[in-house]
């Protein structure tokens, strides 16, 4: 891993050049992700684990979710000019899908989360605290202002990047399921350096990284499905993502609430490859415009 996507490019100009010069275009993308990511991730990690003389901010780490969305701004620039630069950014801001996909993509999640909820009090459990979803790591009390910055950072900053640059591209020479599994493990490496200081990825510990990794593959599944069913939105998966992460990167998403979450989604990515097929994980054609 380090080999093949860290100690070749050292620096965000690096991977940059790499891009640019690429036969594949979604392997510079991908490579400058990792850089923009982990010129602030790698030295998080260093620092939580006493290797630095100062300790750096925490709340650095949200600088890392818009290393992707970076990366592919300036990729797409670099390969395709200002033209592609504005599809990609059609891409983004494609929310007319309809309402009833805009609502999926918006409250889906949320709305999961409240029937756990309703059915954890009906079984006699306690009912999980609705102020805990406000919580952010390193950051003060946010409350409702949480949403938006998770669809601002991993919805937005990622997104951009994973579903808008990569995906499209890696559907133009594989089926859907191949392009997806071919960037969920890229996108599940990416987040190593997590493992060295954030809390709720450092008490998963190295043995934890199998389970998060195939929980990266089954949600990239369903965002591959959303995509190429919104018809190339990166709207929709970039308010579907964040408002996931919403719930399960909050306390309140912890526990019995995210191991029954993790199941749902990894249950619904299986039936998307049965029901859909690989070809397009959809109903729709695999969108491949770029």
């Amino acid at each position: 891993m380090e080999g093949g996507f860290h100690g070749s490019y050292t620096t965000p100009t690096d991977a940059l050049w790499a891009a640019r010069n690429s036969t594949a275009p979604p392997v510079g993308g991908l490579l400058a992700a990792y850089a923009f990511a982990w010129v602030i991730g790698l030295p998080l990690a260093a620092s939580a684990q006493g290797m630095l003389p100062v300790a750096l901010p925490l709340w650095l780490h949200y600088l890392t979710a818009f290393g992707p969305a970076l990366a592919a701004l300036l990729v797409t620039w670099s390969i395709d000019g200002a033209e592609g630069v504005q599809r990609l950014m059609r891409r983004v801001s494609h929310w007319n899908i309809g309402l009833g996909w805009l609502l999926f993509a918006i409250l889906s999640p949320v709305g999961l989360y409240l029937l756990l909820a309703l059915g954890l009090v009906a079984l006699g459990g306690d009912p999980p605290g609705l102020r805990a979803l406000g919580t952010v790591n390193f950051l003060p009390y946010l409350g409702l202002a949480a949403w938006p910055l998770w669809i601002c950072t991993n919805g937005i900053g990622e997104e951009t990047g994973w579903r808008g640059f990569a995906l499209p591209r890696l559907q133009q020479h594989h089926n859907a399921f191949i392009a997806t599994l071919l960037l969920g493990v890229v996108w599940a490496f990416w987040h190593v350096p997590f493992f060295f200081y954030l809390p709720n990825f450092r008490a998963m510990g190295a043995v934890g990284f199998p389970g998060f990794a195939m929980s990266i593959l089954c949600g990239a599944i369903v965002l591959t499905w959303l995509y190429n069913s919104t018809r190339g939105s990166v709207f929709a998966t970039m308010m579907w993502h964040g408002a996931f992460n919403f719930i399960t990167a909050s306390a309140a998403g912890q526990g019995t609430v995210a191991i029954i979450m993790s199941v749902v989604v990894m249950v619904w990515s299986i039936l998307i490859v049965v029901i859909f097929r690989p070809a397009s994980l959809s109903h729709a054609l695999k969108q491949t415009a770029v």
